[in-house]
């Protein structure tokens, strides 16, 4: 009985033990390359650009299959002796500026490079209107009501000191 319940046991540990090491084990591409200038190639621009898929991902980093498409698509580039220029293009031309982390510089995506300006100014405007603000609120007291000030705080002193045994 004891060794059935060991079996049992050992079961249920692998099977809750399986996903997780499937899950954790994404697939490798092994891609061979004539000499380390193009593996070097290779690695950058797959670091570059952007799974399509996984919003915020490089196709290094991503599991998803068309990200492993992709890096297949780069690599026959890369053999074939397309310049990185050649293979960023046709990659932007089918799945779209997204692709890459650095957006082109043209009329329609402006506000891309003009937006962190834009909100840096805005930030920058606010807190100087906060400070002048804080700095009109704080201000010298006329002399008159500085004298008027320390009477009532003398006034103050005196009646904690008359009721202080």
């Amino acid at each position: 009985m004891g060794d059935r319940v060991q079996r049992l046991l050992v079961a249920c540990l692998f099977a809750w033990l399986l996903p997780g090491l499937a899950a954790g084990a994404g697939a490798i591409d092994a891609f061979e390359f004539a000499d380390p200038v193009e593996a070097e190639r290779y690695q950058a621009l797959i670091d570059e650009l952007r799974c399509p898929k996984c919003l915020n991902t490089n196709l290094s980093g991503s599991d998803a299959p068309i990200a492993s498409d992709l890096r297949a698509l780069v690599y026959r580039k890369v053999r074939a002796g397309e310049s990185d220029q050649d293979i960023r293009d046709y990659l932007q031309t089918r799945y779209g500026d997204f692709v890459l982390y650095d957006p082109p510089k043209r009329a329609d995506t402006a506000l891309l490079w003009l937006l962190p300006v834009v909100l840096l100014v805005i930030g920058l405007a606010v807190i100087a209107r906060i400070a002048r603000r804080r700095a009109a609120a704080s201000t010298v007291l006329a002399d008159d009501d500085a004298e008027r000030l320390e009477r009532l705080l003398a006034d103050t002193d005196a009646a904690k000191r008359r009721v202080e045994p």
